[in-house]
């Protein structure tokens, strides 16, 4: 048995981590699917590809709401929160080998926190651009993202006003932020406080108020 597993969501300001994993006996049936690595499939082809990956794969799915991942950020970086996670979902898919997109700079230390989190004897091989390299990788890849971006609608229609990707370089994402920390005085839900683009525009927003009560 081998898996892979991949995440989507580790940067954006808004929104969840979702980490996956997909096992199978053999990556033959994968590479019949032609799974890439998902930033290079449109939404529609990841949408239609990932019921196909869950009939021939077992899958696991670990999402973390960005109220956790601000917690856990107190205690341990998001490297170490990452190869935790990787490693609990290799755990419940109990492959002999295990690839990973290595979020580390250094591939062979993210691979080396991933087994030391292990419970069991697993060949773990870390690195960069796995999603790229290894069709297991490639259909994580695919279900974290499908089922991130489900969790954006849902927090959108939840808020009832476009937030964008959620992600720090989407400027609806930015404008949405500012709007709603200008009027409301805080975050929205699902916003990691910790992350410095929350903390700037929160700072901008009480510089502001500042100059216009002296003004």
């Amino acid at each position: 048995m081998i898996c892979g597993v991949d995440e989507a969501g580790r940067g954006p300001v808004i929104g969840p981590l979702v980490v996956c994993g997909v096992c199978v006996e053999s990556d033959e049936g994968l590479r019949r699917l032609n799974v890439r690595d998902s930033k290079k499939l449109s939404p529609a082809r990841r949408e239609e590809l990932a019921p196909e990956i869950r009939k021939i794969a077992r899958v696991e799915i670990v999402e973390v709401p960005a109220e956790q991942i601000d917690g856990l950020r107190e205690h341990m970086s998001l490297n170490t929160l990452e190869a935790r996670i990787f490693a609990s979902i290799i755990d419940s898919l109990c492959p002999q080998t295990a690839y990973v997109d290595a979020a580390d700079a250094d591939e062979e230390k993210f691979g080396r926190l991933v087994k030391s989190s292990l419970t069991r004897e697993v060949v773990v091989v870390s690195e960069h651009k796995a999603d790229d390299t290894y069709p297991v990788v490639s259909a994580a890849s695919i279900i974290a993202k499908v089922q991130r971006d489900a969790r954006i609608r849902e927090i959108e229609a939840e808020i009832g006003e476009p937030i964008g990707s959620g992600y720090t370089s989407d400027p609806e994402t930015i404008s949405f932020l500012e709007r709603w920390t200008k009027a409301k005085r805080s975050f929205p839900p699902h916003t990691r406080k910790s992350w410095l683009t929350s903390q700037n525009i929160m700072m901008m927003n009480h510089m502001r108020r500042l100059d216009e009560f002296e003004g």
